[in-house]
């Protein structure tokens, strides 16, 4: 009875363990546990390491949703990050995100350690599940009048407001900022809390978005590629081309000489 399987080929079994759900795994390891071709006891130990992975994985996951309501409390959490902080070029971009418990968004992490394409995958997923989203952002020109606290605290209300709703939390990674009432602010919380990481996502993916709509409108800075960071080829660009609309000129001086900034 146990041996009933070797009818499948070694690597129809093999092929069946690569493919499995991650719930089908542990049953299709007991089934070929004694099967004796080596094909097959690789297949196992590959689909036992997959799991052992996969479950990893979604326990840091459910550790961020457990963190969410631990910090968070009963009600409707917000969670706010931002993207662009340090660019000298751009907006800055604050999304703010309201998660609902379920369904979980497996993947879900700190953008900085994401692909752009597991990122993108990530934002769909939030922006189909979300209970809210809501965006602030800030010009280069006005972060060049306001400052780069005071323009924080404005986008992140300008995000908080856009989602429509009223936080019983708002949950921010970082430093206190004092931008919006039920304000609670956690350093690293991007890689900690679910609905931090959401907005982390959903903000990167939406200004990198723009950056590239900025870089066929003003080509040859490297939009594209750097984002409005400095890169190499930004700064090359600007000590050629001089500033455009959408750089900080605030964020230049090391770039140009101060004379030719307007």
């Amino acid at each position: 009875m146990a041996n009933q399987h070797l009818s499948q080929s070694a690597s129809q079994i093999a092929g069946e363990l690569a493919s499995a759900a991650f719930e089908d795994i542990p049953a299709l390891i007991e089934r070929y546990a004694e099967d004796p071709r080596a094909q097959v006891i690789k297949a196992c130990e590959r689909a036992r390491r997959r799991y052992d992975k996969e479950r990893a994985e979604r326990e840091r996951v459910l550790s961020m949703y457990a963190r969410m309501r631990e910090v968070g409390g009963e009600g409707v959490i917000v969670g706010v990050d931002e993207v662009g902080r340090g660019s000298v070029a751009g907006p800055l971009m604050v999304a703010a995100v309201a998660l609902p418990d379920e369904p979980i968004i497996w993947g879900i992490n700190d953008s900085k350690k994401l692909s752009a394409a597991r990122r993108e995958v990530l934002a769909e997923r939030i922006a189909e599940h979300a209970i809210a989203i809501g965006f602030g952002q800030i010009p280069a020109a006005d972060i060049d009048r306001m400052g780069m606290a005071a323009a924080l605290r404005e986008a992140v209300c300008r995000a908080v407001a856009d989602t429509g709703v009223t936080p019983d939390c708002v949950l921010m990674d970082g430093n206190p900022l004092h931008a919006v009432e039920n304000e609670r602010d956690i350093v690293h919380g991007d890689a900690t809390i679910a609905c931090i990481a959401a907005a982390s996502i959903v903000a990167k993916v939406t200004r990198d978005e723009l950056m590239v709509e900025l870089d066929a409108e003003y080509p040859g800075y490297h939009f594209a590629e750097s984002k409005g960071y400095a890169s190499p080829e930004h700064i090359a660009a600007i000590k050629a081309m001089g500033l455009s609309e959408v750089h900080r000129v605030s964020f230049c001086g090391n770039f140009l000489e101060t004379e030719s900034l307007f």
